[in-house]
Protein backbone atom coordinates (compact mmCIF):
# COMPACT_ATOMS: atom_id res chain seq x y z
CA UNK A 1 0.00 0.00 0.00
CA UNK A 2 1.49 3.35 -1.03
CA UNK A 3 1.91 6.27 1.35
CA UNK A 4 -0.85 8.10 -0.51
CA UNK A 5 -3.20 5.15 -0.04
CA UNK A 6 -2.33 4.96 3.65
CA UNK A 7 -3.05 8.67 4.02
CA UNK A 8 -6.45 8.18 2.40
CA UNK A 9 -7.08 5.18 4.64
CA UNK A 10 -6.35 7.23 7.77
CA UNK A 11 -8.72 9.96 6.60
CA UNK A 12 -11.45 7.48 5.74
CA UNK A 13 -11.28 5.54 9.01
CA UNK A 14 -11.05 8.71 11.07
CA UNK A 15 -14.09 10.20 9.33
CA UNK A 16 -16.04 7.00 9.97
CA UNK A 17 -15.29 6.63 13.68
CA UNK A 18 -15.58 10.33 14.50
CA UNK A 19 -19.22 10.10 13.48
CA UNK A 20 -19.85 7.62 16.31
CA UNK A 21 -21.52 8.90 19.45
CA UNK A 22 -18.87 7.31 21.67
CA UNK A 23 -15.60 6.73 19.78
CA UNK A 24 -13.76 4.96 22.59
CA UNK A 25 -10.21 3.70 22.18
CA UNK A 26 -8.82 1.30 21.28
CA UNK A 27 -11.03 1.57 18.23
CA UNK A 28 -11.01 -1.75 16.37
CA UNK A 29 -12.33 -1.56 12.82
CA UNK A 30 -12.63 -3.93 9.88
CA UNK A 31 -12.74 -2.59 6.36
CA UNK A 32 -15.58 -4.70 4.98
CA UNK A 33 -14.79 -3.83 1.39
CA UNK A 34 -11.26 -5.22 1.82
CA UNK A 35 -12.60 -8.23 3.77
CA UNK A 36 -14.99 -9.13 0.96
CA UNK A 37 -12.29 -8.65 -1.67
CA UNK A 38 -9.98 -10.94 0.32
CA UNK A 39 -12.70 -13.59 0.57
CA UNK A 40 -13.21 -13.47 -3.18
CA UNK A 41 -9.45 -13.72 -3.74
CA UNK A 42 -9.23 -16.79 -1.49
CA UNK A 43 -12.11 -18.38 -3.40
CA UNK A 44 -10.37 -17.69 -6.70
CA UNK A 45 -7.07 -19.09 -5.47
CA UNK A 46 -8.78 -22.24 -4.19
CA UNK A 47 -10.00 -23.00 -7.72
CA UNK A 48 -13.19 -24.73 -6.63
CA UNK A 49 -11.87 -26.48 -3.50
CA UNK A 50 -14.11 -25.50 -0.55
CA UNK A 51 -12.60 -23.23 2.11
CA UNK A 52 -13.20 -23.95 5.79
CA UNK A 53 -13.15 -20.77 7.88
CA UNK A 54 -10.47 -20.78 10.60
CA UNK A 55 -12.33 -19.12 13.47
CA UNK A 56 -9.12 -18.54 15.47
CA UNK A 57 -8.13 -15.98 12.86
CA UNK A 58 -11.39 -14.01 13.22
CA UNK A 59 -13.01 -14.48 16.69
CA UNK A 60 -15.86 -12.22 15.60
CA UNK A 61 -19.10 -14.16 14.96
CA UNK A 62 -20.47 -11.64 12.45
CA UNK A 63 -17.34 -11.98 10.33
CA UNK A 64 -17.40 -15.77 10.56
CA UNK A 65 -20.99 -15.69 9.30
CA UNK A 66 -20.06 -13.20 6.58
CA UNK A 67 -17.31 -15.48 5.33
CA UNK A 68 -19.61 -18.52 5.41
CA UNK A 69 -22.13 -16.61 3.31
CA UNK A 70 -19.49 -16.19 0.59
CA UNK A 71 -19.68 -18.75 -2.24
CA UNK A 72 -16.85 -21.25 -1.92
CA UNK A 73 -16.73 -21.20 1.90
CA UNK A 74 -18.18 -24.05 3.97
CA UNK A 75 -17.77 -25.09 7.59
CA UNK A 76 -15.63 -23.82 10.46
CA UNK A 77 -12.23 -24.91 11.71
CA UNK A 78 -12.52 -24.18 15.43
CA UNK A 79 -9.89 -23.98 18.13
CA UNK A 80 -11.80 -24.89 21.31
CA UNK A 81 -14.51 -27.44 22.03
CA UNK A 82 -16.42 -24.90 24.12
CA UNK A 83 -16.25 -22.54 21.16
CA UNK A 84 -17.52 -25.28 18.85
CA UNK A 85 -20.45 -26.00 21.18
CA UNK A 86 -21.29 -22.29 21.24
CA UNK A 87 -21.16 -22.03 17.45
CA UNK A 88 -23.55 -24.96 17.08
CA UNK A 89 -25.87 -23.76 19.86
CA UNK A 90 -26.12 -20.31 18.25
CA UNK A 91 -26.60 -21.83 14.79
CA UNK A 92 -23.52 -20.20 13.33
CA UNK A 93 -22.62 -23.53 11.75
CA UNK A 94 -23.62 -27.19 11.80
CA UNK A 95 -20.14 -28.27 10.66
CA UNK A 96 -17.28 -27.50 13.03
CA UNK A 97 -13.97 -29.34 12.96
CA UNK A 98 -11.62 -28.77 15.88
CA UNK A 99 -8.11 -27.99 14.69
CA UNK A 100 -6.55 -29.17 17.95
CA UNK A 101 -7.12 -32.04 20.39
CA UNK A 102 -9.12 -31.33 23.54
CA UNK A 103 -8.87 -32.62 27.09
CA UNK A 104 -11.63 -30.31 28.38
CA UNK A 105 -13.72 -32.86 30.26
CA UNK A 106 -16.54 -30.46 31.05
CA UNK A 107 -16.96 -29.62 27.37
CA UNK A 108 -16.66 -33.29 26.39
CA UNK A 109 -19.47 -34.20 28.80
CA UNK A 110 -21.63 -31.52 27.19
CA UNK A 111 -20.82 -32.92 23.75
CA UNK A 112 -21.74 -36.45 24.79
CA UNK A 113 -25.16 -35.40 26.05
CA UNK A 114 -26.06 -33.27 23.03
CA UNK A 115 -26.97 -35.29 19.92
CA UNK A 116 -27.08 -32.19 17.67
CA UNK A 117 -23.60 -31.18 18.78
CA UNK A 118 -22.25 -34.69 18.24
CA UNK A 119 -23.59 -34.63 14.68
CA UNK A 120 -22.02 -31.22 13.98
CA UNK A 121 -18.64 -31.33 15.74
CA UNK A 122 -15.56 -33.33 14.81
CA UNK A 123 -12.82 -33.79 17.40
CA UNK A 124 -9.16 -33.87 16.36
CA UNK A 125 -7.01 -36.72 17.67
CA UNK A 126 -3.47 -38.00 17.26
CA UNK A 127 -3.02 -40.09 20.41
CA UNK A 128 -4.96 -42.86 22.14
CA UNK A 129 -4.83 -40.84 25.38
CA UNK A 130 -7.18 -38.30 23.77
CA UNK A 131 -9.71 -41.07 23.14
CA UNK A 132 -9.31 -42.13 26.76
CA UNK A 133 -10.31 -38.64 27.91
CA UNK A 134 -13.58 -38.93 26.01
CA UNK A 135 -14.28 -42.39 27.40
CA UNK A 136 -13.72 -41.23 30.99
CA UNK A 137 -16.51 -38.69 30.46
CA UNK A 138 -19.09 -41.22 29.31
CA UNK A 139 -21.86 -42.57 31.49
CA UNK A 140 -20.83 -46.16 32.28
CA UNK A 141 -22.17 -48.58 29.70
CA UNK A 142 -22.86 -45.94 27.03
CA UNK A 143 -21.07 -45.43 23.72
CA UNK A 144 -22.46 -42.28 22.14
CA UNK A 145 -20.81 -41.89 18.75
CA UNK A 146 -18.25 -39.10 18.55
CA UNK A 147 -16.89 -37.89 15.23
CA UNK A 148 -13.09 -37.75 15.07
CA UNK A 149 -10.43 -36.78 12.54
CA UNK A 150 -6.74 -37.66 12.45
CA UNK A 151 -4.18 -34.87 12.73
CA UNK A 152 -1.17 -35.95 10.67
CA UNK A 153 2.15 -34.14 10.86
CA UNK A 154 2.71 -32.21 7.61
CA UNK A 155 6.24 -31.04 8.35
CA UNK A 156 9.24 -31.43 6.08
CA UNK A 157 11.81 -34.00 7.15
CA UNK A 158 15.38 -33.40 6.04
CA UNK A 159 17.94 -35.90 7.40
CA UNK A 160 17.50 -35.52 11.16
CA UNK A 161 15.70 -32.18 11.10
CA UNK A 162 12.01 -31.34 11.06
CA UNK A 163 10.72 -28.14 9.46
CA UNK A 164 7.19 -27.15 10.40
CA UNK A 165 4.81 -26.85 13.36
CA UNK A 166 5.40 -29.32 16.17
CA UNK A 167 1.96 -30.88 16.10
CA UNK A 168 1.07 -34.51 15.62
CA UNK A 169 3.33 -37.49 16.39
CA UNK A 170 1.80 -39.23 13.36
CA UNK A 171 4.02 -38.85 10.31
CA UNK A 172 4.80 -42.02 8.40
CA UNK A 173 1.98 -43.85 6.58
CA UNK A 174 2.43 -46.94 8.73
CA UNK A 175 2.02 -44.88 11.92
CA UNK A 176 -1.14 -43.26 10.58
CA UNK A 177 -2.73 -46.54 9.52
CA UNK A 178 -1.91 -48.24 12.82
CA UNK A 179 -3.52 -45.37 14.75
CA UNK A 180 -6.54 -45.30 12.42
CA UNK A 181 -7.14 -48.98 13.13
CA UNK A 182 -7.06 -48.32 16.87
CA UNK A 183 -9.57 -45.47 16.51
CA UNK A 184 -11.91 -47.59 14.42
CA UNK A 185 -11.70 -50.45 16.92
CA UNK A 186 -12.88 -48.25 19.78
CA UNK A 187 -16.64 -48.29 20.43
CA UNK A 188 -18.19 -44.82 20.34
CA UNK A 189 -15.83 -43.23 17.81
CA UNK A 190 -16.31 -42.70 14.07
CA UNK A 191 -13.36 -41.73 11.91
CA UNK A 192 -14.59 -39.15 9.38
CA UNK A 193 -11.63 -37.02 8.33
CA UNK A 194 -7.96 -36.13 8.20
CA UNK A 195 -6.05 -32.90 8.72
CA UNK A 196 -2.56 -32.07 7.41
CA UNK A 197 -1.60 -28.48 8.21
CA UNK A 198 1.55 -27.41 6.38
CA UNK A 199 2.27 -24.37 8.53
CA UNK A 200 5.85 -24.14 7.25
CA UNK A 201 4.32 -23.28 3.85
CA UNK A 202 1.04 -21.57 4.71
CA UNK A 203 2.35 -19.35 7.50
CA UNK A 204 5.87 -18.27 6.52
CA UNK A 205 6.64 -15.14 4.48
CA UNK A 206 8.65 -15.84 1.32
CA UNK A 207 9.04 -12.47 -0.41
CA UNK A 208 10.30 -10.09 2.27
CA UNK A 209 11.85 -6.78 1.14
CA UNK A 210 15.54 -6.59 2.00
CA UNK A 211 15.72 -10.38 2.58
CA UNK A 212 16.17 -11.63 -0.96
CA UNK A 213 18.54 -14.50 -0.15
CA UNK A 214 16.53 -15.69 2.87
CA UNK A 215 13.27 -15.50 0.91
CA UNK A 216 14.78 -17.62 -1.86
CA UNK A 217 15.77 -20.28 0.68
CA UNK A 218 12.28 -20.22 2.20
CA UNK A 219 10.71 -20.69 -1.23
CA UNK A 220 12.96 -23.70 -1.92
CA UNK A 221 12.03 -25.23 1.43
CA UNK A 222 8.34 -24.64 0.70
CA UNK A 223 8.63 -26.34 -2.67
CA UNK A 224 10.46 -29.32 -1.18
CA UNK A 225 7.91 -29.53 1.61
CA UNK A 226 4.92 -29.62 -0.73
CA UNK A 227 6.59 -32.22 -2.94
CA UNK A 228 7.35 -34.48 0.01
CA UNK A 229 3.94 -33.93 1.56
CA UNK A 230 2.06 -34.66 -1.68
CA UNK A 231 3.71 -38.07 -1.88
CA UNK A 232 2.95 -38.87 1.76
CA UNK A 233 -0.65 -37.69 1.40
CA UNK A 234 -1.07 -39.84 -1.70
CA UNK A 235 0.21 -42.94 0.10
CA UNK A 236 -1.77 -42.32 3.28
CA UNK A 237 -4.96 -41.61 1.31
CA UNK A 238 -4.61 -44.86 -0.59
CA UNK A 239 -3.97 -46.85 2.60
CA UNK A 240 -6.86 -45.23 4.46
CA UNK A 241 -9.24 -45.83 1.56
CA UNK A 242 -8.86 -49.55 2.18
CA UNK A 243 -10.14 -49.04 5.73
CA UNK A 244 -12.67 -46.22 5.72
CA UNK A 245 -14.52 -43.76 3.53
CA UNK A 246 -13.59 -40.29 4.77
CA UNK A 247 -15.85 -37.24 4.59
CA UNK A 248 -13.01 -34.72 4.29
CA UNK A 249 -9.26 -34.15 4.08
CA UNK A 250 -8.33 -30.72 5.39
CA UNK A 251 -5.10 -28.96 4.52
CA UNK A 252 -3.45 -25.69 3.74
CA UNK A 253 -3.80 -22.16 5.02
CA UNK A 254 -4.05 -18.64 3.64
CA UNK A 255 -0.46 -18.63 2.39
CA UNK A 256 -0.60 -21.95 0.53
CA UNK A 257 -4.08 -22.08 -0.99
CA UNK A 258 -3.04 -22.75 -4.58
CA UNK A 259 -0.41 -25.35 -3.73
CA UNK A 260 -2.75 -27.23 -1.39
CA UNK A 261 -5.67 -27.10 -3.81
CA UNK A 262 -3.45 -28.77 -6.42
CA UNK A 263 -3.08 -31.87 -4.20
CA UNK A 264 -5.67 -34.44 -5.20
CA UNK A 265 -5.91 -35.91 -1.69
CA UNK A 266 -7.15 -32.64 -0.17
CA UNK A 267 -10.89 -31.95 -0.28
CA UNK A 268 -10.97 -28.65 1.64
CA UNK A 269 -8.64 -25.82 2.58
CA UNK A 270 -8.50 -23.97 5.90
CA UNK A 271 -8.10 -20.20 5.76
CA UNK A 272 -8.71 -17.27 8.06
CA UNK A 273 -5.78 -14.86 8.25
CA UNK A 274 -6.16 -14.15 4.54
CA UNK A 275 -9.49 -12.49 5.27
CA UNK A 276 -8.05 -9.82 7.60
CA UNK A 277 -4.38 -9.89 6.45
CA UNK A 278 -2.24 -8.96 9.49
CA UNK A 279 1.34 -7.82 8.95
CA UNK A 280 2.76 -11.36 9.13
CA UNK A 281 0.89 -12.04 5.88
CA UNK A 282 2.24 -9.05 3.97
CA UNK A 283 5.09 -10.58 2.02
CA UNK A 284 4.00 -13.67 0.09
CA UNK A 285 4.56 -14.44 -3.58
CA UNK A 286 1.22 -16.23 -3.73
CA UNK A 287 -1.04 -13.22 -3.16
CA UNK A 288 -1.18 -9.45 -2.79
CA UNK A 289 -2.35 -8.36 0.66
CA UNK A 290 -5.35 -6.12 1.30
CA UNK A 291 -5.14 -5.18 5.00
CA UNK A 292 -8.66 -5.23 6.43
CA UNK A 293 -8.27 -5.04 10.24
CA UNK A 294 -6.98 -1.99 12.11
CA UNK A 295 -7.11 -0.48 15.55
CA UNK A 296 -7.01 3.19 16.31
CA UNK A 297 -5.52 4.93 19.34
CA UNK A 298 -5.42 8.71 19.86
CA UNK A 299 -2.43 10.97 20.24
CA UNK A 300 -2.47 12.23 23.83
CA UNK A 301 0.85 14.04 24.21
CA UNK A 302 3.69 15.61 22.24
CA UNK A 303 6.96 15.20 24.21
CA UNK A 304 8.81 17.03 21.42
CA UNK A 305 7.92 18.31 17.99
CA UNK A 306 9.31 15.05 16.57
CA UNK A 307 7.45 12.65 18.86
CA UNK A 308 3.73 11.91 19.12
CA UNK A 309 2.60 9.63 21.93
CA UNK A 310 -0.57 7.56 21.63
CA UNK A 311 -2.70 6.12 24.42
CA UNK A 312 -1.69 2.46 24.56
CA UNK A 313 -1.81 0.13 21.62
CA UNK A 314 0.77 -2.40 22.78
CA UNK A 315 -0.89 -5.49 21.37
CA UNK A 316 2.01 -7.92 20.93
CA UNK A 317 1.38 -11.09 18.95
CA UNK A 318 2.06 -14.63 20.10
CA UNK A 319 4.99 -16.62 18.77
CA UNK A 320 8.76 -16.22 19.06
CA UNK A 321 9.60 -12.86 20.59
CA UNK A 322 10.83 -10.46 17.94
CA UNK A 323 10.12 -7.21 16.12
CA UNK A 324 7.80 -8.97 13.68
CA UNK A 325 5.39 -9.67 16.57
CA UNK A 326 4.95 -5.99 17.40
CA UNK A 327 2.07 -3.97 15.93
CA UNK A 328 2.80 -1.56 13.11
CA UNK A 329 1.67 2.10 13.10
CA UNK A 330 0.18 2.08 9.62
CA UNK A 331 -1.88 5.14 8.86
CA UNK A 332 -1.04 7.92 8.44
CA UNK A 333 2.30 6.79 6.97
CA UNK A 334 5.77 7.81 8.11
CA UNK A 335 5.49 6.55 11.70
CA UNK A 336 7.47 3.98 13.66
CA UNK A 337 7.81 2.77 17.22
CA UNK A 338 10.85 3.74 19.28
CA UNK A 339 13.51 1.18 20.10
CA UNK A 340 13.36 1.75 23.85
CA UNK A 341 9.59 1.79 24.50
CA UNK A 342 8.06 0.03 21.52
CA UNK A 343 4.30 -0.51 21.70
CA UNK A 344 3.33 0.11 25.31
CA UNK A 345 0.40 -0.99 27.41
CA UNK A 346 -0.64 2.58 28.24
CA UNK A 347 1.47 4.71 25.92
CA UNK A 348 3.34 4.28 22.64
CA UNK A 349 5.69 7.06 21.51
CA UNK A 350 5.91 7.36 17.73
CA UNK A 351 8.69 8.92 15.69
CA UNK A 352 9.41 9.32 12.01
CA UNK A 353 8.56 11.94 9.39
CA UNK A 354 4.84 11.53 9.97
CA UNK A 355 5.02 12.34 13.68
CA UNK A 356 5.50 16.09 13.20
CA UNK A 357 2.10 16.46 11.54
CA UNK A 358 0.11 14.78 14.29
CA UNK A 359 -1.87 16.78 16.83
CA UNK A 360 -3.25 15.82 20.20
CA UNK A 361 -6.55 14.03 19.60
CA UNK A 362 -5.62 12.65 16.16
CA UNK A 363 -6.19 8.96 15.52
CA UNK A 364 -3.28 6.71 14.58
CA UNK A 365 -4.24 3.41 12.94
CA UNK A 366 -2.20 0.32 13.73
CA UNK A 367 -2.11 -3.17 12.27
CA UNK A 368 -1.67 -6.24 14.46
CA UNK A 369 0.98 -8.80 13.55
CA UNK A 370 -1.50 -11.69 13.74
CA UNK A 371 -5.11 -12.00 12.80
CA UNK A 372 -7.72 -13.08 15.38
CA UNK A 373 -5.68 -12.03 18.40
CA UNK A 374 -6.75 -8.42 17.88
CA UNK A 375 -10.32 -9.38 18.81
CA UNK A 376 -9.15 -10.39 22.29
CA UNK A 377 -8.47 -6.72 23.05
CA UNK A 378 -11.95 -5.37 22.38
CA UNK A 379 -15.61 -6.01 23.09
CA UNK A 380 -16.86 -4.25 19.97
CA UNK A 381 -15.70 -4.14 16.36
CA UNK A 382 -16.83 -1.44 13.93
CA UNK A 383 -17.40 -2.55 10.36
CA UNK A 384 -16.51 0.22 7.93
CA UNK A 385 -17.40 0.67 4.28
CA UNK A 386 -16.09 3.76 2.56
CA UNK A 387 -16.24 6.56 5.12
CA UNK A 388 -19.05 5.15 7.25
CA UNK A 389 -19.46 2.64 10.05
CA UNK A 390 -22.13 0.31 8.68
CA UNK A 391 -22.53 -1.74 11.87
CA UNK A 392 -20.95 -2.45 15.22
CA UNK A 393 -20.65 -6.09 16.25
CA UNK A 394 -19.34 -7.96 19.30
CA UNK A 395 -16.18 -10.04 19.41
CA UNK A 396 -16.10 -13.32 21.31
CA UNK A 397 -14.79 -11.28 24.24
CA UNK A 398 -17.71 -8.86 23.91
CA UNK A 399 -20.09 -11.80 24.21
CA UNK A 400 -18.40 -12.88 27.43
CA UNK A 401 -16.63 -15.80 25.77
CA UNK A 402 -12.99 -16.48 26.65
CA UNK A 403 -11.67 -19.57 24.90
Amino acid sequence: MTDAARTRLAQRLTTAVNALSDPAAPMVVVDIDAFDANAEDLRRRAGGTPIRVASKSLRIPALIERALATPGFAGILGYSLREALWLVEHRISSDVVLAYPTVDRGAVRRLLTDSAARAAITLMVDDVAQLDVVDTCRTPGTHEEVRVALDIDAGLRLARSHVGPKRSPLHDPAEVIAFARRVMARPGFRLVGVMTYEGQVAGVQDDVPGQRAKSAVVRRLKSASMTQLAERRRQIAADLAALVTLEFWNGGGSGSVEATAADGAVTEIAAGSGLLVPTLFDHYQSFSPRPAAFYGVPVVRRPTDRIATTAGGGFIASGPTGKDRAPTPWAPPGLRLTGLEGAGEVQSPLVGPGAAGLRIGDWVWFRHAKSGELAEHTNLVHLVSGEAVTSTVPSYRGLGCAW
